[in-house]
């Protein structure tokens, strides 16, 4: 049978990050600032790496193409990039300590034809924190014709057109490809995305790096794939805690590409978690909070805020004790 084995994550120092993660989730990762940790990837651009059990050392990707069989039967789990040793999903913390720029993700049809045969991006958001006072973009307060976002973009003024929408700790956001989009600042968020580093940024407050250069726009895709109508409000989905011994769930998001749960889970009273993958997925179980140990067989391991666990398809069956949460992920 198939072992879990935590991951260390790739990490990324865009300019709009913070310290967050490293403070908090203890990640002890040498970046100033510490934008975003690529927790579970097989991306090129930021790989994990296994840091337990047989494969220590070993790049997710590396692991994923010897061993074809973890990411399971699931039509996602088989799909054309899974002979390469790809996973289609990859998973992230993010720590907006400024605003992230006001940027589109690409469909997989447009990426496709446009970016050598590359994924979209569909992604959800799950709120792990937020300062008070705290939004989000999400999509056109009004529809815009392509020629007058242009123009706003020119002048820098598109912020006019934008729809913010206010943000709380434990809110979900669903953000379809085309959907224009930003994380304010003060917003810490857990990512789930389909396995694409795409993005189309197209308006950065005038800002410049560390160099002093401005960063690259792309106004002209960013604008074939953006949805220019006015966006629906976001509602928070009706989420519904379901409750066995020892452990609550409840499930956050669905989409074709993925399905997040959360689950809470609480032994201290020593009631028994079981918990294992079927043969159609492979899961990652991200801690969101609390700690507690995994057991499975003669092994166990210890996990903390901030770990991700990789739990290859048809896995042994381990047992959870502690005071934890995690997003359960599975496509």
């Amino acid at each position: 049978m198939n072992k879990p084995f935590l991951l260390k994550p790739a990490a990324k120092d865009y300019l709009w990050g913070g310290n967050r993660l490293n403070e908090e989730f203890a990640k002890e990762i040498d970046a100033e600032p510490l934008a975003e940790t690529w927790e579970c990837s097989t991306h090129p651009d930021g790989l994990s790496v296994v840091s337990t059990g047989i494969f220590y050392g070993k790049s997710l990707h590396e692991v994923l193409s010897e061993h074809k069989e973890y990411l399971g039967t699931h039509p996602l789990a088989t799909f054309q990039q899974s002979a390469a040793g790809q996973l289609p999903i990859l998973i992230k913390f993010i720590d907006a300590n400024k605003d992230l720029s006001v940027q589109v993700h690409p469909t997989d049809e447009y990426a496709g034809k446009n970016e050598d045969g590359q994924l979209g991006k569909t992604e959800m958001w799950y709120v792990l924190d937020a300062k008070l006072g705290a939004s989000l973009v999400y999509g056109l307060s009004q529809s815009v014709a392509r020629e007058e976002m242009e123009i706003a973009l020119d002048k820098g003024d598109v912020e006019k057109y934008l729809q913010k929408v206010p943000v709380k700790k434990n809110d979900v956001f669903n953000i379809e490809a085309g959907t224009i989009h930003a994380i304010g600042a003060g917003v810490l968020v857990a990512e789930i995305q389909e396995n694409s580093n795409l993005t189309y940024r197209l308006y950065d407050y005038d800002r410049t790096d560390k160099n002093g250069k401005k960063r690259e726009l792309h106004i002209k895709k960013g604008l074939d794939v953006a949805d220019l109508n006015k966006a629906t409000e976001p509602r928070q989905p009706l989420r519904v805690l379901r409750y066995q011994q020892g452990v609550a769930r409840e499930l956050l998001s669905r989409c074709k590409y993925f399905e997040v749960y959360r689950m809470i889970v609480n032994t201290e009273r020593r009631q028994k978690v079981t918990f294992k993958s079927d043969e159609l997925s492979f899961r990652v179980l991200l801690c969101v909070n609390g700690c507690g140990t995994i057991s499975f067989e003669e092994e166990q391991l210890q996990i903390y805020k901030g770990d991700c666990l990789f739990i290859p398809a048809d896995s042994v069956e381990m047992r959870l004790h502690g005071k934890m949460q995690f997003l359960d992920v599975r496509c």
